[in-house]
């Protein structure tokens, strides 16, 4: 397209990514797949000929519209570009990209701005689920600029509270797929939970590692991955995910006991390599499988007590804190965070 295609390319919590309104991409699956690869500039390491920053966490698109559904402002659709392979994939949900959503319907007109803050209901298109973000909106502008930190990103930003509705079983049918709290898969014991994310959590110990190591020790760790990623292709059936071969879930949560005052410490792999944090669904059903009595994340995890309790999940780069609401039973029933987003870009992209 010579003449370039619209795209406002914005840190959506710890990614980042380019988001389109949907009706400026092509309306044919295939022909917006083959777009967006030259967008990115996949299939290349570097994506060198493209706006991808050479690693999952910068290869991400949102596609976003106003929707017809009732109580609904827009919808949106999550496309994972991979990036030394010609895959776009829309097998998951992500609830960092999901931090920018609100902020860019705003921005384009899609949803009135209010002067103050502006809640905008988004329903996430590939799980049928709905999340609420709250932006700052004074005098009816969207505002970046704030106090807020979170882990993985420098500095500060407008916070962007995000809650989740039915987010259990929003990929699997159910949040224990299995019906178990444990399963056993090469003669591990796994927790195969989706809470939002499709996870399978797993005893750091297990594999042979801390759950303490750092990005690129465990990135170097090719036996260790390839014992998890053998792992991971026998739990997709089991999770209702079909051969996932050539899907990015389930995520892989290998999990051990905290020690910098949250309630667990995790290393996620997303799922060939290893994530610089954790993404915001899959920190969600880490923190969820600590709440699953005889879960490996239970048997490891330090809980509070109550109907609404605060889980620290610790990663890389810091902590990530997730609320999750619990019935009589203990049943998760709502599950919250706080993102940040920043828009970097506003103009056209070519491809």
């Amino acid at each position: 397209m010579s003449d370039g295609i619209r795209c406002m390319w914005m840190r959506g919590g710890t990614s980042k990514g380019g988001y389109f309104l949907k009706e400026d991409l092509p309306a044919d699956t295939a022909a917006r797949d083959a777009l967006l690869l030259r967008v990115m500039g996949s299939p290349d390491p570097r994506q060198i000929d493209g706006m991808g920053g050479a690693d999952p966490l910068t290869s991400k698109v949102a596609v976003v519209s106003k929707s017809a559904r009732d109580g609904i402002d827009v919808d949106y659709l999550f496309l994972q570009v991979f990036v030394d392979q010609a895959i776009v994939t829309d097998a998951q949900n992500c609830g960092n990209i999901l931090a920018g959503i609100g902020p860019f319907a705003i921005e384009r007109g899609l949803v009135e701005a209010r002067d103050g803050e502006t809640r905008v209901a988004i329903f996430m298109e590939n799980t049928g689920q709905v999340a609420v973000a709250t932006v700052r909106t004074p005098g009816g502008r969207v505002r970046y600029a704030g106090d807020a930190a979170i882990s993985g990103v420098p500095g500060t930003a407008a916070p962007i509270p995000l809650a989740f509705r039915d987010t259990a079983g929003a990929s699997c049918g159910a949040l224990l797929p299995t019906g178990n709290s444990v399963d056993e898969i090469d003669g591990i014991k796994v927790t195969l939970i989706d809470n939002g994310m499709p996870c399978v959590v797993i005893a750091a110990s297990d594999m042979g590692i801390t759950g303490y190591e750092d990005r690129d020790t465990l990135d170097a760790d090719t036996a260790m991955k390839a014992r998890v990623e053998a792992i991971r292709l026998k739990a997709g059936p089991l999770m209702n995910l079909g051969d996932v071969i050539e899907k990015s879930v389930p995520k892989m949560m290998l999990v051990a006991p905290p020690r910098d005052g949250g309630a667990i410490a995790v290393r996620s792999l997303i799922p060939h390599r290893v994530h610089a944090s954790i993404g915001v669904l899959g920190a969600v059903s880490v923190a969820t499988a600590c709440l699953i009595e005889g879960s490996p994340a239970a048997a490891l995890a330090q809980v509070p007590a109550g109907g609404t309790r605060t889980l620290g999940v610790e990663h890389p780069t810091g902590v990530t804190e997730c609320v999750v609401t619990v019935d009589a039973n203990g049943a998760p029933v709502e599950a919250g965070m706080l993102r940040t987003a920043r828009k970097l870009m506003d103009g056209k992209v070519f491809a």
